[in-house]
């Protein structure tokens, strides 16, 4: 989605008025001290002594507080709370953002306000403490609840019901009178979230997960079963079939599919990292599909903006948070969406070019128009720099523990190697510095290097420069003693391709995360520096002067291009994600770097998460790839 038309949006959201429906809780997040605290005279347990205590919005109020992030006309609120001091803060809470109380009634017995006490010991969530299981709501309570719900039919422009708690609707009788209601005010928007009566709610527009979706199709999924994208799709077209209303069901990190009768849209997953949180983005989404329907915003647009909102807030930790619209603009310029995972997973799906190994990722790939290409080089062209994972993942692991100490097992050393691993995984093809940024914040994140001797990110670059550029060092001192050949450090077929393309007139440009320097360097001890006739980039130590968006960006407003005139080949998800976003040809070098050739099966997942339309193993088939980008 362009920034312009989200910017419309957002101030059409501005003028929604909603109301909110459903189970008001609170989250109370208590940190707790390793240490613990006294031991108890009355019983000799030691206590556990909270460091640190948090209390925000949960449920139905957390997803007005999403609301109220975005910022619409008016929000009111639906429910009932107990005469307790949790009650009292989440009333306090929503008190302070504006929102319209009148229909938040007090039950002052047999009712605890819905409170989920979440104790944490050294980053790992422990057992939770629930308030308000066994809550006996009244008929008096429903009867009020049911002239709040008429009167928000009538006065604003959309309704959020949203059920989170079990047995927090004890009487048949309540459905049934809210189905009437929706019945009575056809044309205003209704929209459903229940975790418990999803099926008995009726006129309704379904947020719904696709866990839920499969249980009301009458399909038990077992604990970590994901249904496939064909059985998704069924659901949600029966869900649609007994409403006639749009249906939005989320995939959790494989995004939202959205159903309105005239067609299906599929709005992939986001690429995030490092950590993140996904409690109550499920809140996040529904507040953002209520206004944008609100607003009368297409249904396409709607889940687009809503998957947006929902990347926001799963970066937040250890609170149910909220997506600003300063924030959804800043995460939508640089949105990584994670293309066909089920295609990347599976590499008995994919399907190729005709008699060659290339695999066309897309039904539909602009072909004929390529007038510049933009290569990545570690790992694309050269190998020179081949094993750096290696070479960065223990060096980063040694700064996140610093000096061995007791406690230092080998369960907390696998724990920092899969947070490293993760972190090099998805940060392959960005400036080094940028990773470096990355390991500053795990050394920190981890605290067991003190806190003044944590190093900067140029500090901690320089470590690792020393390291791969010593490996750099070696290779080159082989071809200079002519004990190996350029070949040897060489993806097969590379540089008979770059003559290829520069004899069809076709621009080449290289662009690469090492610094500008070596990366010159290295091209022309390789041999084809003087084949990127438009240009060599690489990192100047600066982020704000060099990336591979500016390269890009400048290539195209320099050269007057459209998209399917740009062509970009690399091997990490950084440049295929960001050629998707100029609408340029995307074609990832999954080659297996210690042979020179043919396929590394995790580096064709991440390039196709990325987006890539074509995987190649190496360049072998040049001459397939040439007609594909010039038609000749």
């Amino acid at each position: 989605m362009q920034e312009r038309r989200l910017q419309e949006i957002l101030a059409d959201i501005k003028q929604v008025r909603v109301a909110v429906y459903g189970d008001f809780c609170l989250d109370a997040y208590w940190m707790l001290d390793p240490a613990g605290s006294e031991i108890s005279v009355e019983t000799g347990q030691v206590g556990r002594a909270v460091a640190k205590q948090n209390y925000t919005l949960g449920g139905a109020a957390n997803v007005v507080a999403n609301l109220a992030a975005l910022e619409p006309g008016a929000i009111r609120a639906i429910g009932v709370t107990g005469d307790d001091p949790f009650g009292r803060e989440l009333r306090r809470q929503l008190d302070g953002l504006d929102v319209d109380l009148a229909h938040l009634i007090v039950q002052e017995e047999t009712f605890d306000t819905v409170t989920f006490a979440k104790p944490h010991l050294e980053d790992r969530e422990q057992a939770r403490f629930d308030f308000g299981f066994l809550n006996r709501r009244t008929q008096a309570t429903d009867r009020v609840l049911l002239k709040g719900i008429e009167a928000a039919l009538q006065e604003v422009d959309v309704v959020i019901v949203n059920q989170q708690v079990p047995g927090s609707i004890p009487h048949d009788a309540f459905i049934e009178q809210a189905n009437a209601l929706f019945a009575r005010y056809p044309n205003k928007v209704v929209l459903l979230d229940s975790r418990h009566y999803g099926q008995r709610f009726k006129h309704v527009v379904r947020k719904i997960n696709e866990r839920e979706a499969a249980q009301i199709n009458g399909v038990q999924l077992a604990a970590e079963e994901v249904p496939s994208p064909t059985e998704v799709q069924r659901y949600a077209q029966r869900l649609f079939d007994q409403s006639r209303q749009p249906v939005f069901l989320t995939r959790g990190s494989r995004g939202i599919l959205a159903l309105d009768g005239e067609r299906l849209h599929d709005v992939p997953g986001l690429r995030l990292w490092p950590k993140l949180d996904p409690v109550g983005a499920g809140d996040t989404v529904l507040s953002a599909l209520a206004l944008c329907l609100g607003a009368g915003v297409s249904t396409a647009e709607t889940a687009e903006f809503a998957n947006l909102a929902a990347g926001v807030t799963v970066q937040k930790r250890y609170q149910t948070g909220t997506a600003s619209p300063a924030e959804i603009l800043h995460l939508a310029r640089d949105a990584n969406y994670v293309h066909q995972p089920q295609l990347a997973a599976d590499s008995g799906r994919a399907q190729f070019l005709p008699n060659t190994h290339i695999e066309r990722c897309t039904s539909s790939v602009p072909t004929g128009q390529v007038t510049h290409v933009v290569f990545d080089h570690d790992g694309t062209i050269s190998t020179l720099r081949q094993g750096w994972q290696e070479i960065m993942s223990p060096m980063m692991i040694e700064a996140i523990l610093g000096r061995p100490r007791a406690g230092q097992n080998d369960a907390l050393h696998d724990r920092v190697a899969r947070r490293v691993e993760a972190c090099i995984d998805q940060s392959t093809g960005i400036q080094t510095l940028l990773q470096m940024e990355a390991l500053v914040d795990m050394v920190r994140e981890f605290g067991f290097v003190p806190a003044d001797q944590v190093l900067d990110d140029v500090a901690y670059k320089a470590i690792y420069n020393e390291r791969i550029c010593d490996l750099v060092r070696q290779r080159l001192e082989r071809l200079t003693r002519g004990s190996t050949d350029v070949q040897t450090y060489q993806i097969r077929g590379a540089v008979d391709f770059l003559r290829a393309l520069r004899a069809h007139h076709i621009t080449l440009h290289l662009a690469s995360g090492t610094d500008h320097e070596d990366v010159v360097n290295e091209a022309r001890a390789l041999g084809y520096a003087d084949l990127f006739n438009g240009g060599i980039f690489g990192a100047v130590g600066d982020i704000t002067q060099y990336s591979k968006k500016i390269v890009m960006d400048r290539i195209m407003s320099k050269h007057r291009l459209r998209g399917p005139q740009l062509a970009v080949f690399g091997d990490g998800p950084v440049e295929i994600r960001e050629a998707r976003r100029q609408q340029a040809l995307a074609i990832g070098i999954a080659s297996d770097e210690v042979r020179h050739k043919g396929i590394d099966s995790k580096k064709r997942t991440r390039l196709i998460e990325a987006g890539a339309q074509l995987i190649c193993p190496d360049f072998s088939e040049h001459e397939h790839l040439l007609h594909y980008l010039t038609g000749h």
